[in-house]
């Protein structure tokens, strides 16, 4: 008895203590370069930052500045009226901006010659070129702040911009100081400061322009001499606390491997059975003794327990029917615990039961929704006063299969449905439409009636994601398919086909029925708003195509004809419903 703890005392101190001793040694090393990788991959990851945000500001931002303010009917018409007024009004709010007509500036002043500058030509509407747009961004000492907040470094870290190995903008200290490429993490000095940093060429400007990024070296030694102070005070304190801990465990584990056998003459009792070999007197012998004798009173109820088990698993996993779910999860956890009976509750209301759950013991309640939902529960009822550790476990561990299988059950549902759904307007999508198609053709070939189509598009739809952007165009989609769901009937499938074109399908419905209704829903698109965009109400138009069956015979042909009939209604001035059977359109009344 002794001798094993002293020999697992000396053993765990060795243990201990060699791994610690090694990273003593060989610490200071890898501190330092940990540290120094750490500011590599952190000044990599800024200059990555700082370039791609630079980017997006000259070629994006910039850019689209250009582009937007070109195509903007007030700048165009400013340009054709030769309102040199409203030119000045507008630059007004882009200081960074100027109008020119020919070479001639109208308004604003001319870019700075430290700034990297986008133009675009305003044309008039039969393409004659009436002006010109220019935008610039300074490189100046705010663009590098930016760029710096924007790349996440901190207050000693510099950015700088150079040209021609001399520093064209950053820290007056540094303004014009000689500087050679980093095109790796490297050390430089300036001003008489090392510093750690790394460079890379941008593609805007001529000549080109490096942007740099550097770091202090002081940094990087404070934060090895930081993190060396702390090593040696958790050196102390572990070869304090791996003294203290050898000592208590040394002391401790053979009343510990005791306390085992007992546990596992208590798991005799339970449902785990194992046997090992029992050798000479001591602890290990009582422990292996004690596990033996489990082994003859587990086999008929581990036989049980794995029928049900494998019954409820194959169950759960054969299945997306939640109702046939629900009867398999009361039964099988009924068998499996010996319980009395159980219920499953869903909202409040019994949903399936096994057993005679209302006599026993105080219920077992096992929720199967979401942490903390209350919407799915099971409820155990014990055969004398409460369930035994071994069943309450196993009453939790079939609870958490079922609540998996019951999320699977959900989640299924949920992709069924998204496949068969447009993600922005909730509607039919093109593939489920040309199902429902082929099957309302299918049933009136074989039964006889009619079936209609309609054909929807927004006029010209375009023009609001260019004037009030995608997100308004978004929104006018969203509300012409509530326009949909309000006026069709249940029976009816209203789908987005693609893009700004919608489909609407009528079993039985003539071509008359369906004029009709796309006429009340091209009124009721004409005089409702469809998104609002800085204020300003978004009313737009629709066009309409109709056809029928059987005056088109397939679902190729009925689609094909009520195509045409859109087509004739965009050539007819648009806002406009057209029959395919039909000679002209059929415009609203006034």
């Amino acid at each position: 008895m002794g001798s094993f703890k002293i020999r697992l005392v000396t053993y765990f101190l060795l243990l201990a203590l060699l791994p610690l001793l090694a990273a003593s040694w060989a610490f200071s090393e890898v501190a330092t370069r940990g540290e120094v990788g750490n500011t590599d991959a952190r000044l990599n990851a800024a200059l990555r930052v700082a370039i791609n945000d630079y980017s997006r500001r000259v070629r994006v931002d910039l850019a689209e500045t250009a582009s937007s303010l070109a195509h903007a009917t007030t700048v165009q018409q400013a340009f054709l009226t030769h309102n040199r007024g409203a030119l000045v009004r507008l630059v007004r709010t882009l200081p960074d901006a100027a109008f020119y007509s020919g070479d001639h500036l109208v308004a604003g002043e001319a870019p700075q010659s430290l700034s990297v500058t986008r133009s675009s030509s305003v044309f008039a509407t039969g393409g004659a070129l009436i002006g010109r747009i220019v935008v610039w961004i300074p490189l100046d000492g705010t663009l590098l702040a930016q760029l710096r907040a924007g790349a996440g470094l901190g207050r000693p870290d510099r950015v700088l911009l150079v040209r021609n190995g001399s520093v064209l903008t950053g820290q007056n200290d540094l303004a014009g100081a000689a500087i050679a490429p980093l095109p790796k993490p490297s050390y430089i000095e300036l001003a008489g400061t090392r510093y750690r940093g790394i460079s890379a060429p941008i593609l805007e400007g001529k000549p080109p322009l490096t942007l740099v990024v550097l770091s202090p070296t002081t940094e990087i030694d404070n934060a090895v001499a930081t993190l060396r102070e702390r090593f040696l005070l958790f050196a102390f304190l572990a070869l304090a606390i791996v003294a203290l801990l050898a000592w208590l465990l040394g002391r401790t584990i053979v009343r510990s491997l005791r306390e085992l056998a007992d546990a596992a003459g208590a798991v005799s009792r339970g449902q785990f059975g194992q046997r090992v070999p029992v050798r000479g007197r001591d602890e290990f012998a009582t422990l292996g003794r004690a596990f033996n004798e489990m082994s003859g009173q587990l086999a008929a109820e581990r036989g049980r327990v794995q029928d049900a088990v494998d019954r409820f698993g194959k169950a759960l996993a054969a299945t997306h029917d939640p109702f046939t779910l629900l009867n398999v999860i009361v039964e099988s956890a009924v068998e499996a615990t010996g319980a009395a009976g159980g219920r499953l509750v869903v909202d409040g209301e019994e949903q399936a039961r096994a057993g005679v759950p209302d006599e026993g013991g105080r219920p077992l309640v096992i929720p199967l929704g979401p942490e903390g939902s209350e919407d799915a529960m099971l409820l155990l009822t014990p055969s004398g006063a409460d369930f035994g550790d071994q069943s309450r476990e196993l009453a939790l561990w079939l609870g958490s299969q079922a609540a998996i299988a019951l999320e699977n059950v959900r989640l299924h549902r949920l992709v069924a449905r998204q496949a068969s759904t447009d993600g922005l307007t909730e509607l039919a999508n093109r593939r489920e439409f040309e199902d429902s198609l082929a099957n309302e053709i299918s049933r009136a070939e074989r039964f006889g009636g009619s079936l209609a189509l309609i054909l929807a598009d927004l006029d010209s739809f375009k023009q609001v994601n260019d004037r009030f952007g995608h997100q308004a165009g978004d929104e006018v989609l969203r509300t012409f398919a509530d326009i949909l769901r309000e006026t069709v009937r249940d029976i009816d499938v209203a789908a987005r086909y693609g893009g700004e074109e919608f489909a609407i399908l009528l079993p039985q419905t003539d071509i008359a029925g369906a004029e009709r209704l796309a006429e009340r829903l091209r009124g009721a698109v004409e005089t409702r708003p469809t998104a609002h965009a800085q204020g300003i109400p978004v009313v737009v138009t629709s066009s309409f195509g109709v056809a029928s069956f059987p005056e088109a015979e397939t679902a190729p042909g009925l689609f094909a004809a009520a195509d045409e009939a859109l087509y004739r209604a965009k050539r007819a001035g648009k806002n406009c419903v057209v029959c395919a059977d039909s000679n002209g359109p059929v415009r609203a009344r006034h």
